[in-house]
């Protein structure tokens, strides 16, 4: 089995096209999407169009449910621009992603943990407003119950793989769209050091799952500059260099 995961588009569809071509580039026809897909000061209306016609399995992330779940006069600012941008028919393909899956019967997919979108699962935030590794009892603690050999997660826009004691892999691809943000619950940023989009490769193999993570250059001053025409400069930093300034 081989597969593609991309995660955390937030309406960037410059580095979707780019991940998308490198995935065809590669062989690859199958990918799992793993959420939080337009919402952001970008393009959501591409986006959308872009994700709904690829033959992808999806999940929803956090940011996709705020869309969804609550009336837009309390949506969040991000979601209160993206609302407009969508249709009745986006909002209904919404509604119809489920918060979790299983692909191929091995592959549990999540957008953030198993039990919620908004929790932190590879990563911790620290009071200095660093971000590290979770502990691997904590990691493995969230893993109790699932039976699949992989696990793939997203939300912290972080790639990484932690193999857990029993064998099983737990995989966030990185962020195709932002490659860092600013939290607010505790308060810590997270930087990717590039402006690259990134995604994972994903390959069962001789019983062993192996991981490649991908960073992919394209036009990010274009979107850089998209976020600072629509009042974001932080947003628009990290977009151009990966950090946040």
């Amino acid at each position: 089995m081989r597969f593609a995961a991309i995660a955390d588009v937030h309406g960037n569809y410059r580095a979707l096209e780019a991940v998308i071509a490198d995935i065809r580039a590669q062989g690859i026809d199958a990918i799992v999407n793993l959420g939080d897909m337009v919402s952001g000061p970008l393009d959501a209306r591409r986006t959308m169009d872009m994700l709904k016609a690829l033959d992808a399995v999806h999940v929803l992330g956090n940011h996709d449910r705020y869309l969804i779940d609550r009336p837009h006069e309390k949506m969040g600012l991000w979601e209160r621009r993206v609302y407009t941008e969508l249709d009745t028919g986006d909002l209904d393909w919404l509604r119809a992603v489920p918060a979790t899956q299983v692909f191929r019967d091995s592959v549990f997919l999540c957008h953030a943990t198993p039990v919620s979108d908004e929790v932190y699962w590879l990563e911790t935030a620290l009071p200095d407003g660093n971000v590290a590794m979770a502990p691997l009892e904590a990691i493995e603690k969230a893993a109790e119950g699932i039976a699949q050999s992989l696990i793939m997660c997203a939300h912290t826009h972080i790639a990484r793989a932690v193999k857990l004691r029993d064998g099983r892999m737990v995989v966030n691809p990185g962020s195709v769209g932002l490659p860092g943000y600013r939290a607010k619950h505790p308060p810590h940023v997270v930087e990717a050091g590039t402006p690259d989009a990134r995604y994972a490769i994903l390959e069962l193999r001789d019983a062993s799952w192996r991981v490649t993570f991908r960073h992919i250059p394209y036009d990010h001053d274009a979107m850089a500059e998209l976020a600072r025409q629509n009042g974001q400069p932080e947003l628009a930093s990290v977009l151009a260099t990966g950090w946040i300034r």
